[in-house]
Formats: C-alpha cells, sequence, structure tokens
C-alpha cells in the first residue's frame, strides 16, 4: 500500500520565491521553461520536499538546499554532465561519488560547486545528480580521486517517490 504524503499548491509569492532560487542555483531562468504563470505544489515527504511544475516533479527541497529533480527532463537537457564508463554505473547508483577514472568525458561548462548531472556512457540517461568539486577545466586533469559528489541518484529514497509520481507508460 503506498504511503500518503501531504500535497498542496504554493502561493504565488511563494512559488516566485522558490522559482527565484531554483533559478539561480541551477544558474538557468526556469521561467523560461514553464513561463511565468506555473502552478507549483509541493508534496512532504518524511526526509524531502518533491516540487511539482505545471504537473511534473522538477525540484527536491531538502531543508534549505535544492537539487534538480532526476525527472527533470528540460533542465537535464541543459545542464551540465559527466559522462561514466558502464562500470561506474552500478556503485554510482548505490549512492558512490564519482570517481576520476569512472568518467570518460564532459559536457557542458561548470565550476566548482555547480550541479552536474551524471550519465551512462551507453545509453546517456541521468544516473546522478551531483556537485562538481572542481572547475571543468581541472577535473579534465584529474586522474584519481572523487570529482562528483553524489546528491541524488536513481534507486535512492528520493527516486522510489518521484518513480510513483511519474505517469505509467
Amino acid at each position: 500500500m503506498p504511503v500518503r504524503h501531504r500535497r498542496y499548491f504554493l502561493k504565488a509569492k511563494e512559488s516566485k520565491d522558490l522559482l527565484d532560487k531554483a533559478s539561480q542555483r541551477f544558474k538557468v531562468d526556469l521561467e523560461l521553461i514553464f513561463g511565468d504563470k506555473a502552478e507549483v505544489e509541493a508534496i512532504e515527504t518524511e526526509f524531502a520536499e518533491i516540487i511539482l511544475i505545471n504537473g511534473k516533479p522538477s525540484i527536491i527541497k531538502i531543508g534549505e538546499e535544492i537539487y534538480p529533480a532526476l525527472t527533470f527532463k528540460e533542465f537535464i537537457d541543459l545542464a551540465p554532465k559527466a559522462v561514466v564508463d558502464m562500470g561506474a554505473v552500478p556503485y554510482v547508483c548505490k549512492g558512490a561519488n564519482v570517481m576520476a577514472p569512472g568518467i570518460r568525458n564532459f559536457h557542458g561548462d561548470f565550476r566548482k560547486g555547480d550541479l552536474v548531472f551524471v550519465v551512462d556512457e551507453k545509453h546517456r540517461k541521468a544516473i546522478a545528480l551531483g556537485e562538481a568539486l572542481y572547475d571543468v577545466d581541472e577535473a579534465k586533469n584529474v586522474r584519481q580521486g572523487i570529482v562528483i559528489k553524489n546528491l541524488h541518484f536513481v534507486g535512492d529514497r528520493t527516486w522510489n517517490v518521484l518513480k510513483e509520481l511519474l505517469p505509467k507508460s
């Protein structure tokens, strides 16, 4: 039996403030993606808030931190990415940080502290979201150690809630 979560629409000012904060953190104008009259809905879980924009799970809020959800395709298409080899996939999908030897290449520009999606080399599907520990030019030269800190990955608690919200295809 699915767990029930509190679900409600945000007021216009709360929506605007959240979208402004997310636009700054994600470094993209979300109004261009969703329009200026986006309907913003929150689903409270015991560990995070899932934010739906126009009915799509788009943002994860944990405390004061906000992250794009792995289901936020419109943002994933625009965001910087680290492509990992297939050997790294099972580890990243269990929450491991992204290590230099598993990275094949990077797409897009990012700075230390920016959000970076991790995609597998075969299907180019987003398997994790992380925080860059280096600028992209530095990251290209790192040969060992952690390059991206894993924040949200396929299979985590948030992902499992997101899967319940997605339309069945």
